[in-house]
């Protein structure tokens, strides 16, 4: 299964300062979601906004992929782009309500920012249950 990411909602999912470092939190969550994906049969990708930039470490078991313009949902295009050409029964990770409407229109699966964050932080604690 080919399950993409929408970088930038998954990072804002979490309020840990992000904001301060960018370009550090685009990192931590690549190496996350590599080594969430090195454990993994399905193929991971993480898609940004922006101009591409050289990452602290190379990833290498989840691709990378930038938008391919800037602007307003330029990584939500992207995204979609990609579901299109994968095709129906991928996942997408998202909490943006109009890419969701969007990737499901298309056959994807989708889950929230916030299910994946979990996956990648398991010891936050998950409510008075957790």
């Amino acid at each position: 299964m080919r399950i993409f990411v929408d970088g930038m909602n998954v990072i804002g999912a979490r309020a840990d300062g992000w904001w301060r470092d960018r370009a550090g939190a685009m990192a931590r969550l690549v190496e996350e979601l590599d080594a969430l994906a090195a454990g993994d049969e399905h193929r991971w990708t993480v898609v940004f906004d922006g101009r591409p930039r050289r990452l602290a470490a190379t990833p290498q078991y989840a691709a990378v992929e930038w938008s391919r313009r800037s602007g307003r949902n330029a990584a939500d295009d992207r995204i979609v782009e990609l579901v299109q050409a994968a095709g129906p029964g991928c996942l997408v990770y998202t909490s943006d309500r109009e890419l969701r409407a969007r990737a499901i229109a298309l056959g994807a699966q989708v889950e929230g920012a916030s299910a994946l964050r979990q996956r990648l932080d398991p010891t936050v604690r998950r409510g008075p249950r957790g």
